[in-house]
This record gives C-alpha cells, structure tokens and sequence, in this order.
C-alpha cells in the first residue's frame, strides 16, 4: 500500500542540556525548503553571537531524500550527526534541529560531545508537538470550456481542492490531491470528454 503520510513538527520548540558547566541550546524548527532553513539559521546565528558553537541538521521530504549536518567546528561526526540521528530516530522529516553551545571551560571528550548534543536534540523534540502530514500532488488540467460541467461535479463528488482556476481563452484548474488518490482522481479526469491535457508540477 502506497504510504501519503509522514511525521512533523506542528511549530517550533526548544531543549536544554548542561554539562560540565557548557549549555547546549536546542531549537526544533518546522521547515519546507532550504531558504527558509537559511533565514532561520542565519537568525539564530545573529542571536547567539557569542556562542562557540552553532551546530545543525536538517531533513527535507517525506522520505528524507535531502538531508544536511553541520558541526560547525566541533569534531567531525560529535555533534551533526548525534543531532540528525536524533531525527532519524523519530522518524522526522521537514524539520530543522539547531544545538547552540556555550562553552563552559571544560572539554568534554568525543563521547562527551555526541552524548550532549545528542540529548540536547532529543529534548527539543520531545518539548515538540509532532504530528502527521499528508503528501500531496499538485496537478494542471487544460481544457475546452464544455468540459466544465463535468469537471467541476467530478471535483465536487471526489472533496478536492481547488488551489487555481482559470476560465478564459484556454481553460486551467490547478488541484491539489492526496498522493494515494492520484491515480484514481486522474483516470477520472482522462474520462471526461473536453480535457486536453493534464500535467503535475511543484507545489
């Protein structure tokens, strides 16, 4: 069975981890695409100046088909991957996770390090309220204006979002569809006389 769902953030959160005096900042970010993580980061960066430390992991797509960590100085492998493993774990996608430490004099070692931003990471998720999307697709359909009728019940009688429409010259809907239903939703559509053609896109 085709799985349309996936696990997300509902709005930002936070977490906190203290050892030997360093303070692991932790913030959860609901995200859709890499400028809006850009702006976040660059916010946070810009909000704790000071800090030695501002590492990261971010997922995108409901597969985690593009990831990313960072750790931003520390010893490659101690602080981005315990952060994204922490996602992983969760099974999280479309999600930013950013760990701010201020060092507290007193180096903590390899284990030390991916202990603490792991923790750190897993506190912002579990002050966070998780919950399930659905994938969608997002398709164009062309027609003649005579197929408008039949169009518009089909949509009425299927629950479908109307996300665009355009009834000049060359008539356009845009809809917006649960990936499950794609299949079905565009044999109905192939069936009604007057469509001339149906293309997906981005949403």
């Amino acid at each position: 069975m085709l799985s349309d769902t996936y696990l997300t953030m509902a709005k930002p959160s936070e977490g906190l981890f203290k050892e030997k005096g360093s303070k692991f900042l932790s913030f959860a970010f609901p995200v859709r695409n890499e400028e809006e993580i850009k702006v976040i980061l660059a916010g946070i960066r810009k909000e704790h100046y000071a800090a030695r430390h501002c590492c990261f992991a971010w997922s995108l797509g409901p597969g985690q088909e593009r990831f990313r960590i960072n750790d931003d100085g520390e010893p490659s492998g101690t602080a981005g991957r315990p952060i994204y493993g922490q996602m992983v774990s969760n099974n999280l996608n479309n999600v930013l996770l950013v760990v701010v430490r201020y060092f507290g004099g007193t180096l903590l070692g390899v284990s030390g390090l991916i202990q603490a931003y792991k923790q750190a990471a897993a506190d912002a998720i579990n002050n966070a309220e998780i919950v399930t999307q659905t994938i969608e697709q997002l398709f164009d359909i062309y027609f003649e204006y005579s197929a408008m009728n039949d169009l518009m019940l089909m949509i009425k009688e299927e629950h479908l979002e109307i996300v665009y429409s355009n009834f000049d010259l060359q008539c356009r809907l845009s809809l917006r569809v649960r990936l499950s239903r794609v299949m079905g939703i565009k044999e109905k559509i192939g069936k009604i006389e007057g469509v001339i053609t149906l293309k997906t896109r981005e949403d």
